[in-house]
């Protein structure tokens, strides 16, 4: 288990690095400059650019990058809140803690409530329950989050005025309720729908026959049997689906002006501000990374017969 762990520590650094190196040159073949204003003059981005380095080849400004995040530097903010340290930004203004809060509790509510739909529809398979569901779900795919989101708004909150328009830094339970759902129904009807699709598939396997004809009840059969049996699949999905939601929904987060990390990423782009744009987006990466390390060992637990080998391959 050790060699595999360290095999895949570092394909993780590599599929790190690779990342960076993407972020990096992408974000730097845009034109302008995070200092480009209608007052500024060309000698005052010069001084700025000399300031913070940005007037040195890129591969340098590259280098520099990997040096610095290796002694656990992010760099400083070039506008939005210039000179401050990125890391400060991100984890002691409390908004990565703001979207993982947020990120948990939509995920929480997508699996407490996709599971359950998911083998609900199996059992009833071929009934109006089930082509109810079917039609929800399909239905709650389609629909992108922003869509929702202003759905709610406009209803919800301006209309019906039961939950506050603008949730803000989220002190009230209140202001949890729109973001959550908008966050989290594409992913419950996502995990009902892979659910119900994988039930069906176990349920066509032998042992269920087998344990059928020993007279075994349908719902013990659905829940003890073909649900463990199932669960291989949805981990998969699960634990990229947590590695995504925990940074918070970018698009989420600004309809209802939530501070949080999606928010500032998608401010950092309109301004430009190349330190945390570059800090954000490895910081997703760590954490997909990590959740695929992570399905593995979960692999094991459900099924014992897989190994690490096998899961890695």
């Amino acid at each position: 288990m050790l060699t595999y762990i360290c095999k895949r520590l570092a394909a993780a650094i590599g599929t790190v690095l690779v990342v960076m190196a993407i972020t990096f040159f992408l974000m730097n073949t845009i034109p302008g400059s995070p200092f480009l204003t209608e007052k500024s003059t060309p000698q005052q981005i010069e001084l700025a650019n000399q300031k913070y380095g940005l007037d040195k080849p890129l591969i340098v400004q590259f280098k520099n990058y990997i040096v610095n995040y290796l002694h656990g530097d992010l760099g400083v903010s070039l506008k939005m809140q210039e000179g401050t340290p990125v890391k400060k930004i991100l984890f002691g203004q409390g908004k990565f803690e703001l979207s993982a809060k947020l990120g948990l509790l939509a995920f929480l509510l997508a699996v407490v409530l996709g599971i359950p739909l998911g083998c609900w529809a199996a059992y009833k398979r071929g009934t109006w329950v089930d082509g109810f569901l079917r039609v929800i779900t399909t239905v709650g795919i389609a629909i992108p989050s922003f869509v929702l989101a202003a759905v709610l708004l406009i209803y919800l909150g301006v209309k019906l005025q039961w939950l506050p328009v603008l949730s803000g830094s989220l002190t009230s339970w209140k202001a949890y309720v729109m973001p959550v759902i908008a966050l989290s129904f594409y992913d419950m009807c996502y995990i009902a729908k892979l659910t119900r699709t994988s039930m069906l598939d176990a349920i066509n396997q032998d042992y269920i026959r087998t344990a059928k004809s020993k007279g075994v009840k349908k719902k013990w059969i659905i829940l003890k049997h073909a649900l463990r049996n199932s669960m291989i699949p949805l981990v998969t999905v699960l634990g990229l689906m947590l590695a995504f939601i925990i940074t918070g929904s970018f698009v989420v987060e600004t309809t209802f002006s939530i501070p949080g990390l999606g928010k500032y990423f998608i401010d950092s782009i309109t301004s430009r501000d190349y330190p945390i744009i570059m800090a954000t987006a490895v910081l997703i990466a760590i954490l997909v990374v990590s959740m695929n390390l992570v399905i593995d060992i979960v692999y094991k637990l459900i099924d014992p017969r897989i190994t690490l080998s096998s899961a890695e391959e």
